[in-house]
């Protein structure tokens, strides 16, 4: 029977995602924005001033992510909700995370363990992808498994179990959706830790990263150009602009961006164009509206891994340090090594892809009703095009001691609109400041994904493989239509200056309907289907200035998460049920010595129940339960003007509990790609000559993990170390532009071979992470 053809076309799908955003946009109800110009903290009685010291801080944080203290009384007009500028801080807890609380509030008083990682940070840090700064944060650790792109792991937890955001949306399951990214267009990156629901829905269990584009600021305009190129002839280029145009109170921000980022294996890239604009409107002081527009794709010739290799078979040429254990799937390896000999081998087929097209259309206004009540709303629509067409298993083979291949294929065509409304209320309630935000939010998501329905397969050598051709296909089809509507409360009620009760609660409604057909069009048994969930979520937590700049915090939170998240894998006679997971969690935040030393700790308990876990070939079992409990310690200073000091360390025992199936048991086992231990550090020391010089270094140290549930292979633990150089060039020398920097930085400069990733549907190979790299760039401000 003749394959079954992708039922909507890129060119349609992406259209009618943008169509139907429009037509949304001319619905009053639906216009507007979660502002990224965030509300002032909660202090509706007059406030005192305080004196801050000069910043000193790690970040560089812009001051439209400032949080800033409201004017000592509110004033009878209402005013443009604009905030003041902030001091940068060294964990730059003053900027204002919106994927953590939509109150407003800055790091610091946020009853949660968050991170913000600003643009100015991603520069020099060197991160170039969201992988990359994922890595930088405080025990997160991520894998580029082309798979799963952006995958992260944290708090115990991975892929689908954290929540990724686009500007506080999410468009879908991590697993499914995310991509490999560019930071050339964020503004910043938030990690939201444990289970977080109330704000960004079900998925959440262990957290929520969000990605936040450039946006417009009012004031002169400010133009910025990059480029770099390193040694594996990768290179990027980002020009973007923004400020205030000739038309009163019209500001705008565009940037466009593009990569070409070649991997260590043979013939494995990545490309990237990503073209992003906004407009803010403000037509009153009252009133705001805006509109924003990106487009993004990624096209990768993809690298899956090095295959798993017997130490008997490698001889001389088997690795210490990457891997160990014993493995058996498609045959009884024995004792397991990687072999020298495939560190730069790419097993895929020579007409491999991974294309991914995405067009978002967001737009929104924001509305002063009365001093003290404010409306946000905010349509959204969001199209993609995603394919794979590669090799994707490469299994040593024992009984012939060659690498086994099988293809696989599948395409998404994926169209979501939503709408999310915001009011928000000041008040004096019985004497106490007090702020509610409520919050009704819809969406919907339809899914088309055509797959393979046949799996060529072959064997080639170990060494020097005859990569061929991936040949014929056949498809069959699955969809999924998701419908979400939610009603969410968040409060914040001061009971003293110094003291705050903060919660909040979400009610959601969440609809799947699926269907899946053979290679004929048949309708397969079990099919179609519809379920329904209402998870009931939320959060209730304090934060407590005991002392000027020395904050205490606890919560207790909730999350849940449902099979959709995996509902292409699930077999119709599988349960569909609600996950569902809490955390305690209790820290503190302390910023001292006039703002040139910061530092953070917190612990927390996670438990997570019904969990589906992979169970390798593509299959899943339910896991019972997951428990995850650790400590977290982030810290950085400037003890003198010309040296900053940084560094972080996250400890997390994660297992699983009442693991039992049909041949044997998991209970005690760790997740795959968790590690016990992640920390971070780096030193910088600048001299302050005519030419600003700045030399740093960062080290990264990741602890063993496992690649599957059976905890039968271990990837080994790596130090990995990164130094750089900058010059800041003064601008006496190019006269037309105000700040030009030229970087040179060698990434792994001890050239360390380590596993870097697993992905346990492919249980078989292991993603490496790639070996000494020299860069150069060049930053233009004008």
């Amino acid at each position: 029977m003749s394959s079954i053809r992708i039922v909507r076309p890129r060119q349609f799908l992406l259209a009618s995602a943008a169509l139907t955003s429009l037509a949304a946009l001319d619905l009053p109800a639906a216009l507007a924005q979660q502002a990224r110009e965030p509300l002032p903290p909660v202090e509706v009685s007059p406030a005192q001033s305080r004196t801050q010291a000069k910043p000193a801080g790690r970040e560089a944080q812009s001051t439209r992510r400032a949080a800033a203290r409201r004017p000592a009384a509110a004033a009878a007009m209402p005013k443009p909700v604009v905030p003041a500028t902030a001091l940068p801080t060294p964990l730059n807890s003053n900027a204002v995370a919106e994927s953590a609380s939509r109150l407003g509030l800055t790091v610091r008083q946020t009853p949660a363990t968050v991170e913000v990682i600003s643009a100015e940070t991603m520069r020099e840090q060197g991160y170039r992808t969201v992988s990359d700064v994922a890595q930088g944060a405080v025990g997160v650790t991520a894998g580029d498994n082309p798979a799963e792109p952006s995958a992260f792991s944290m708090r115990g937890f991975t892929n689908s179990q954290i929540n990724t955001l686009y500007n506080g949306i999410k468009i879908g399951p991590q697993n499914m959706t995310s991509r490999i990214m560019d930071t050339a267009n964020l503004e910043a990156v938030e990690f939201l830790k444990g289970p977080a629901s109330l704000i960004s829905g079900e998925g959440a269990a262990g957290g929520a990263i969000n990605f936040v584009t450039k946006q417009p600021h009012t004031g002169p305009i400010r133009n910025e150009a990059d480029f770099s190129w390193d040694s594996l002839n990768s290179f990027r280029a980002h020009y973007g602009s923004g400020g205030s145009t000739n038309v009163q109170g019209l500001d705008y921000r565009f940037d466009i961006s593009r990569s070409a980022l070649n991997g260590f294996a043979d013939d494995t890239n990545t490309k990237m164009l990503d073209v992003s604009g906004q407009l803010n409107y403000r037509i009153s002081d009252s009133l705001k509206i805006w509109g924003a527009i990106e487009y993004r794709e990624d096209r990768s010739k993809a690298y899956w891994g090095a295959p798993l290799v017997p130490i008997a078979f490698s001889g001389s040429h088997a690795t210490t340090g990457i891997v160990s254990g014993n493995y058996f799937n498609r045959t009884d390896l024995g004792a397991v090594t990687i072999d020298d000999r495939t560190f730069n081998t790419n097993y895929n087929v020579l007409d491999n892809r991974n294309v991914a097209q995405e067009v978002w259309l967001r737009g929104g206004f924001e509305l002063k009703l009365a001093p003290d009540l404010t409306l946000k709303s905010q349509a959204y629509g969001y199209g993609a095009e995603r394919t794979w067409f590669n090799n994707e298993i490469e299994a040593f083979d024992s009984t012939n001691n060659q690498v086994y291949r099988e293809r696989f294929y599948v395409a998404h065509s994926q169209r979501l609109v939503g709408n999310i409304t915001d009011l928000i209320w000041d008040a004096n309630i019985a004497g106490f400041d007090n702020r509610l935000v409520t919050t009704l939010s819809s969406s919907y998501l339809d899914f088309v994904r055509p797959g393979a329905a046949n799996f060529p397969n072959d064997y080639v050598s170990l060494v020097d493989p005859n990569r061929g051709f991936y040949g014929s296909l056949t498809t069959q089809q699955q969809t999924a239509r998701i419908n979400n509507e939610a009603l969410s409360f968040e409060d914040r009620l001061k009971l003293t200056r110094t003291f705050a009760l903060i919660g909040g609660l979400r009610v959601e409604h969440i609809g799947l309907d699926r269907n899946s057909t053979d290679s004929a069009g048949l309708v397969r048994a079990g099919f179609p289907f519809t379920k329904d969930w209402a998870p009931v979520t939320g959060r209730i937590g304090y934060s407590w200035e005991a002392v000027p700049g020395l904050t205490f915090f606890s919560q207790y939170a909730t999350g849940a998460d449902v099979s959709a998240n995996t509902s292409f894998l699930l077999l119709p006679t599988q349960p569909l049920d609600l996950t569902t997971s809490r955390t305690y969690e209790t820290g503190v935040k302390h910023l001292f010595w006039d703002n040139r030393a910061e530092w953070s700790f917190s612990a927390y308990d996670i438990v997570r129940k019904n969990v589906y876990a992979a169970a390798g070939g593509m299959a899943l079992n339910i896991a019972g339960r997951q428990e995850s409990k650790g400590v977290e310690l982030a810290a950085s200073v400037r003890p003198i003007d010309p040296l900053r000091l940084w560094g972080n360390i996250a400890y997390v025992d994660a297992r699983y509990a009442d693991y039992n199936f049909a041949g044997g048991s998991f209970s005690g086992n760790t997740p795959p790609n968790v590690p016990r231990i992640v920390a971070n550090a780096g030193a910088s020391w600048r001299f302050f000559t005519p030419w600003p010089v700045e030399l740093g270094i960062t080290g990264r140290h990741v602890g063993d993990r496992y690649n599957t549930d059976a905890n039968v292979v271990t990837m080994k633990a790596y130090t990995v170390a990164d130094v750089y150089a900058f010059v800041d060039i003064p601008k006496t020398v190019f006269s037309a532009v105000d700040q030009a920097r030229l970087t040179f930085r060698v990434r792994n400069i001890t050239d360390k071979r380590y596993a870097i990733w697993g992905d346990p549907f492919y249980p078989d190979q292991i993603l490496l992470g790639a070996p000494r790299t020299y860069e150069l760039s060049a930053a233009f401000k004008w």
